[in-house]
């Protein structure tokens, strides 16, 4: 079995950084542009509030959870779930966000393809995330044991198949994110109720926003092809 840990560590720190960049980034654009008040006066709960009413959903609860950028909408229990600078914020990047998340529970209502695809992947998604950390932990301190246990190729099969998966749910992030993204920015700028700047300031945040999951797809599509290409060269 061609697989050394030294080249998969590298590019997992790679990414690690890349991400870490990213974020910071991100971080950096949200808190300059949280300092700068919006025009309507309007929080992200309320323009939470607004943008469903507006696509008729009534259904969906509006709520506040700890943590920083820890915005997501919950399709369990339709809610959305905005950070508290985010719920509390009257800003141009507090409504980027809170119009994104609103995005995904119109996604929801509209049964939008990649985002039911995307739901019903996170069991098979969880489920290889496990079985990953437990054989690249027995790889680290008993490689040896674990391949004499089990056949190689049967431990090959398991990991593509475990980062494949990964790998498809990170690719099917994409879009699900970019249209929500694309679903906010149509409506804030069809409202009317921010102006050219304040409309920049939302798409720059929102475009750094998706940045971030698609490193988070580069990264997860560099290490399936990593080893891939270790484990078919083990068999030449």
């Amino acid at each position: 079995m061609n697989f050394v840990v030294g080249p998969y560590m590298l590019i997992t720190i790679g990414f690690m950084l890349l991400g870490a960049l990213v974020g910071f980034i991100l971080k950096r654009k949200f808190a300059k542009y949280a300092e700068i008040p919006s025009n309507n006066g309007m929080s992200g709960k309320e323009i939470a509030e607004k943008m469903l009413s507006d696509n008729g959903i009534y259904d969906v609860k509006v709520i506040c959870t700890p943590g920083q950028l820890t915005d997501h909408y919950n399709p369990t229990n339709k809610t959305v779930n905005l950070s508290e600078a985010v719920y509390n914020g009257r800003n141009a990047a507090a409504a980027a966000v809170s119009a994104h998340e609103c995005g995904h529970a119109v996604q929801h209502a509209e049964a939008y393809g990649p985002l039911t695809f995307r739901s019903k992947m996170v069991p098979l998604q969880n489920i290889s995330g496990t079985i990953l950390n437990i054989i690249i932990m027995s790889m680290f301190f008993g490689g040896a044991f674990l391949f004499e246990t089990f056949p190689s190729t049967l431990v090959a099969t398991v990991v593509l198949g475990a980062f494949g998966i990964m790998a498809l749910f990170a690719i099917v992030t994409l879009p699900v994110e970019f249209d929500a993204s694309k679903r906010a920015l149509a409506w804030i700028e069809g409202t009317g109720m921010y102006s050219n700047e304040e409309y920049a300031r939302s798409k720059d945040a929102l475009k750094w926003a998706a940045t971030t999951y698609v490193v988070a797809a580069l990264g997860a599509l560099v290490t399936l092809l990593y080893f891939a290409m270790s484990f078919l060269g083990a068999d030449d």
